[in-house]
């Protein structure tokens, strides 16, 4: 029996995963969406066909599980008039930085998953961190997973603080490895090539050496290695990184990212 799903919130993420649950064989029919600006409803029902609602009303009472795509700043006020609406369903959060105990409270529900996604769930490849509080099931658990599987892989935790170190690493990852094509496309062209070469070099690159480590059976220090012939090129390139440090300052830039992505989750889940 198809049960229905609820979205506060009608932006590209909650699109995302409407559209790979449309995909999966879930019918658009049991599928609402709350969403009050009216630009946004628009093209989430022009996108996806799913009926999407200005305020929150009876068609909450009918969700078996609602997914929280909200901004994090706006989630307390948000769940205001959703909670009492939803008392029965499973809630899954996908809005960053906000503590399940403040949602828990919020809902008046200890059936909470928080999510950590990033945004190549935009195009089914991100990957995701899970944490369930204790009310949520085995089979809640499951159905979370049918959902998250619509944005590329997750994983879960059983330390709710772990989800900072998920926010670190692949949250925020991928503005690392824009911050690294960007710096392989700069090279390229104070090497002579042009904008376009360097950027498909660049891009290609990561693409291929990503998909070879994913699949590979080798540990990607062992990858590195098998490139680097020393006295070669690509020696004089990982000497010159190591003479800066650039690993450990690297390290630290992601630690940076798990600090404040804890300090992030005290302000917005404060009362």
């Amino acid at each position: 029996m198809t049960r229905n799903i609820a979205f506060i919130g009608g932006g590209n993420m909650a699109g995302a995963i409407i559209g790979g649950l449309i995909k999966q064989g879930t019918p658009a029919a049991s599928i609402r969406a709350l969403e009050p600006f009216a630009a946004t409803a628009q093209a989430l029902h022009t996108q996806t066909g799913v009926a999407v609602h200005a305020q929150a009303g009876d068609f909450l009472k009918t969700a078996s599980l609602v997914v929280w795509a909200v901004k994090p700043q706006v989630f307390k006020e948000a769940a205001q008039p959703v909670a009492a609406l939803t008392q029965g369903a499973l809630h899954l959060s996908v809005a960053a930085g906000i503590p399940s105990a403040s949602i828990a409270r919020w809902l008046a529900t200890d059936r909470v998953v928080r999510s950590m996604p990033n945004t190549p769930a935009l195009v089914g490849l991100g990957v995701t961190g899970l944490f369930a509080r204790a009310g949520v099931s085995a089979q809640d658990r499951a159905w979370v997973d049918s959902v998250t599987a619509t944005m590329g892989k997750s994983i879960w935790v059983s330390d709710e603080a772990q989800l900072d170190a998920v926010t670190a690493v692949s949250g925020s990852g991928p503005a690392y490895v824009f911050y690294f094509i960007e710096a392989l496309m700069a090279a390229g062209q104070e090497m002579g090539l042009d904008a376009e070469q360097a950027r498909t070099l660049a891009i290609e690159t990561f693409y291929g050496a990503s998909t070879l480590a994913r699949t590979s059976t080798e540990a990607p220090g062992i990858l590195r290695e098998r490139v680097t012939s020393k006295g070669g090129t690509t020696y004089a390139a990982l000497t010159s990184m190591n003479s800066q440090n650039l690993q450990q300052g690297f390290i630290q830039a992601v630690k940076a990212a798990q600090v404040r992505a804890k300090e992030l989750g005290q302000e917005f889940g404060a009362d």
